[in-house]
């Protein structure tokens, strides 16, 4: 089976292709770095022949509003097109569990909006959406912090392994298109204060947590369950005690 990784040499993507490929599939990684472009289209038609699968999971290149929409927006309909012209039979594209909840969010409401093209490209599907990345944790720390405390809304969070989100789309990949929208998430769900202040104590951290309703998260108001699985989910093997040690032991 050729499978092409659009995105292929980031976080997930990277993980993917060597995943495919040792599982004896011919799984190819295409970004720009290999002169293949979602956004003006360069690259796309060539990249693509004789593709059994595409797998998106691209990341847009700046989060300004207008150019996030605009980046995942033109992305999935140039994919569409040559998708359609290159007999693609499975389209999966890596989304966020909770982006049609958030959409004060611009990442988020730029999701919903490639999840909108996907559907009516006319390419058997499934979007796989994927609670928050473990390997963000800090990052979403350092973007809450204000005068020196780490301010987050009172939801529940639970993130996954980039490990699992590979390993997931990797079996996604490899069965029937489901026309259809599933969710993953890591094993543990607690509020969101609770997992920061877990990471922040296991990197020697000091700074304190609270949590404040008003807090927002990448500008969307967080509610109880704006960020997990509201029903079933695909749940991820790696718990974040165990991320935590491998990422010290790293």
């Amino acid at each position: 089976m050729k499978i092409i990784v659009v995105g292929g040499s980031g976080l997930i993507g990277s993980r993917l292709v060597t995943l495919l490929n040792e599982a004896g599939h011919a799984a190819l990684a295409a970004s720009p770095r290999s002169g293949v472009n979602t956004m003006t289209g360069d690259g796309l038609s060539n990249a693509l022949v004789d593709a059994d699968v595409v797998v998106d999971v691209t990341n847009a290149p700046s989060w300004e509003p207008q150019a996030v929409l605009d980046f995942f927006r033109t992305s999935a309909r140039n994919l569409g097109k040559t998708e359609v012209a290159a007999g693609v039979r499975h389209h999966v594209a890596l989304s966020i569990v909770g982006a049609d909840r958030m959409p004060q969010n611009a990442y988020f409401a730029a999701k919903v909006a490639q999840e909108e093209v996907i559907e009516a490209a006319g390419v058997p599907y499934t979007i796989v959406r994927a609670t928050q990345f473990m390997e963000f944790i800090g990052g979403i720390a350092d973007f809450s912090t204000e005068g020196g405390m780490v301010r987050v809304g009172d939801g529940l969070f639970q993130p996954i392994a980039a490990d699992d989100i590979a390993a997931i789309l990797a079996q996604v990949v490899l069965a029937a298109p489901l026309n259809d929208t599933i969710e993953i998430a890591g094993p543990d769900r607690e509020p969101f204060a609770e997992i920061i202040t877990r990471y922040l104590k296991s990197v020697g951290d000091a700074r304190p947590v609270v949590t404040d309703r008003n807090a927002r998260y990448y500008g969307g108001q967080v509610e109880e369950l704006s960020l997990v699985p509201l029903g079933d989910a695909r749940i991820g093997r790696v718990n974040l005690d165990q991320w935590l040690a491998q990422t010290k032991g790293g």
